[in-house]
């Protein structure tokens, strides 16, 4: 293995030095020159009782980054193999996904188009056009709508439906599907993201992300446990309920074992899943969402996006209430990033802020 020795004495690895290890995929176009930080989080750690650290993967990539950028080297490597000119990707409406495939398809020259799905029942204009929607059409993305937020395969016929018409028309599109009927690139981008963690530091008794999509939960799993690493992987429900959640990425795994090994290494008792901050849905601000929030605002000076790292670092205090985790632990928590669309929700955020 090569790097880089910086003067903490860790070795620093380049996305040349990580993504040979992935096996039988060669599309990949590294969007990362660097690793991002590995943060020791003091007053956070006192706190709680922990060894506290945060993997800055808020720091990832363009326009406000964020943990989507390791997944989309993959999908764009993909497609620049194929000789796309056109990108299609779907996500909801303040999806941080769709920004970043928005803001790399400019650099590398591409046409971007863009389906918000309505996953969110709410009638606040502030939700419609702020946050990541404003980036995107500062991007100059093509918008478009689906009704549905629960429909995956759906949001996928219909951006094919819009790839076929580009055809047609002479365009070479590329569909960055959502569905899980589809091979899971993404989930390699956090395979690399498990041997990076491990050059910075590899004694971690745990580490705990946001568990959606399930890509960045399960390829972070399937890396780990693919390097021999013991440590609990804990996802924290921001979309679904916790018994559909460990299903989906069970799925998951299955489906990124051709593309990485590894993965069957996971074993079921090894999938695990906490849903005490999911509550009051996806996209909606609860309790424990809003404390994990101020918590890490007001100790750590870090911010959190209401939607996927709130629910994710709620995680680390209510696994310590429940005993699974114990104090002295060395904890990683996954900042995923996102941040954009903390401004979408001012209106929900400064009340519950107001009320407190």
């Amino acid at each position: 293995m090569t790097g880089r020795v910086s003067q903490d004495g860790f070795v620093r690895l380049g996305l040349a030095d990580i993504i040979p290890y992935i096996k039988g995929v060669t599309a990949c176009h590294p969007l990362l020159d660097q690793p991002t930080p590995l943060q020791y989080l003091d007053r956070l750690s006192d706190r709680l009782g922990i060894e506290l650290y945060v993997k800055r993967d808020d720091l990832a990539g363009p326009s406000f980054g964020g943990n989507k950028t390791r997944q989309l080297q993959y999908y764009f490597g993909d497609a620049l193999q194929q000789r796309a000119d056109t990108i299609l990707i779907t996500g909801a409406v303040q999806s941080n996904y769709v920004r970043l495939a928005a803001a790399i398809a400019n650099a590398l020259g591409l046409t971007a188009i863009v389906q918000l799905e309505h996953r969110v029942d709410t009638d606040s204009q502030t939700y419609a056009q702020s946050g990541n929607v404003l980036l995107n059409q500062l991007l100059g993305a093509q918008i478009l709508t689906y009704p549905v937020g629960e429909d995956e395969a759906g949001a996928d016929r219909a951006l094919e439906d819009k790839a076929d018409e580009l055809r047609s028309a002479g365009w070479r599109p590329y569909v960055i599907h959502l569905g899980e009927g589809h091979p899971p690139l993404g989930a390699l981008g956090y395979v690399d993201a498990a041997r990076e963690i491990l050059t910075q530091r590899d004694d971690f008794d745990a580490f705990v992300v946001a568990s959606g999509s399930g890509a960045t939960h399960a390829g972070l799993l399937a890396g780990l446990k693919g390097e021999g690493h013991g440590a609990h992987v804990f996802g924290s429900c921001v979309r679904r309920a916790a018994d559909l959640q460990a299903l989906r990425i069970a799925r998951l795994l299955t489906r990124l074992a051709p593309l990485y090994p590894g993965a069957s290494k996971v074993q079921t008792e090894d999938i695990n899943i906490w849903g005490g901050a999911l509550a009051p849905g996806y996209g909606k601000v609860g309790p424990a969402a809003m404390e994990a929030m101020q918590l890490m605002a007001r100790e750590a000076g870090l911010i959190l996006d209401p939607v996927y790292t709130a629910k994710a670092f709620a995680a680390v205090p209510g696994l310590l209430k429940e005993g699974v985790l114990t104090p002295g632990q060395r904890v990683c928590f996954v900042h995923t990033g996102g941040l954009a669309s903390t401004f979408a929700y001012q209106d929900v955020l400064s009340k519950l802020m107001s009320d407190n």
